[in-house]
């Protein structure tokens, strides 16, 4: 019978959160009505990268109709905020440059590679909802059971420093250790496929 832990394990697995979201991500980049290798215009380069955004966003979340407009300005900087973490504090430069000069993959890549960061982050913004969830709804006895639980299950697969003694730190952070948990199942997951 699987315990509250298991169902929250099996709902944070990358393969119905992090793979299902980057799959729609692809899906959204793939059906996305442009294909030009440069792009030299500032302003279009923003209003490209501002749709693409959207675009991604509303079929990540399955939004049917386009999400509401909140003005460009809005919506390049939440680009930008992508962009700083793909190519450092100046991404947005960074990457205008790419696309500019078709340099490093261009415009192409510069568009996968903020689909593939808005995908992580809407995943990784799932997986902390669900654990959340779970966690709220706990008393302190089930929550220091749900961690014993989890040791027991899946302590081998954690650092020895974590689990030596009471492995108090995993008891007095489990979320965070749950987080970790879909991170390191993506990992061994892409190792078994090598």
């Amino acid at each position: 019978m699987n315990t509250p832990l298991d169902c929250l394990l099996k709902a944070i697995h990358p393969a119905n959160t992090l793979d299902e979201t980057a799959r729609r991500a692809d899906a959204a980049f793939n059906e996305f009505p442009w294909r030009r290798a440069r792009e030299t215009d500032w302003d279009e380069f923003r209003r490209l990268l501002v749709q693409l955004h959207r675009h991604v966003e509303a079929r990540i979340l399955n939004v049917t109709g386009g999400l509401p407009d909140r003005g460009l300005d809005f919506a390049w900087g939440r680009c930008t905020q992508v962009l700083a973490r793909a190519y450092g504090p100046s991404g947005a430069q960074a990457a205008f440059e790419m696309a500019r000069t078709g340099n490093d993959g261009g415009l192409p890549a510069v568009c996968r590679k903020l689909v593939q960061l808005v995908a992580e982050e809407y995943g990784e913004a799932e997986i902390a909802a669900r654990i959340a969830q779970y966690w709220n709804g706990l008393s302190a006895e089930e929550k220091l059971a749900a961690g014993r639980e989890y040791l027991a299950k899946h302590g081998h697969l954690l650092p020895g420093e974590l689990t030596e003694g009471s492995a108090a730190r995993v008891l007095a952070n489990l979320p965070k250790v749950l987080e970790q948990h879909a991170r390191l199942l993506r990992g061994l997951d892409r190792l078994a496929r090598t």
